[in-house]
């Protein structure tokens, strides 16, 4: 199954009977395994869970922590970016080098690179006092 098709297929189960918005994210590991996450929403606006930290949270609970390519894919007219904090934490278990792709249901496709999706991300290296 290609990320795609695994990203497509877990978008419908995203649970967002708010705003109607389902997102599917999949996420393939540098041992070739691939995670998936969507999006659940919560009548508590912000206590909602993003698709990409789903899969994230599916990788790590398997015992990975190294991401080498994601797919997001969301039902709009153009192919959507992860939210700020998501950028985040794909910086956290992604190269900077590591692909993105940002896809749309009819098949459009944007492909992009973490650096790119946060430049300037913070990063364990800031936290380094010696």
């Amino acid at each position: 199954m290609t990320l795609r098709a695994a990203a497509q297929a877990v978008r419908d189960n995203a649970y967002a009977p708010y705003s109607n918005f389902k997102v599917g994210a999949a996420i393939q590991t540098s041992t070739g395994a691939v995670f998936v996450g969507c999006n659940v929403e919560n009548v508590a606006y912000p206590e909602g869970t993003c698709a990409e930290a789903g899969a994230i949270a599916a990788m790590v609970a398997a015992g990975e922590i190294r991401i080498e390519c994601a797919y997001v894919i969301a039902d709009s007219p153009d192919p959507v970016p992860p939210c700020g904090g998501c950028r985040q934490k794909l910086a956290e278990f992604a190269a900077k080098d590591a692909r993105v792709t940002l896809a749309t249901l009819d098949g459009t496709e944007r492909h992009t690179t973490i650096k790119d999706l946060l430049p300037g991300a913070f990063g364990a290296d800031h936290m380094d006092r010696a």
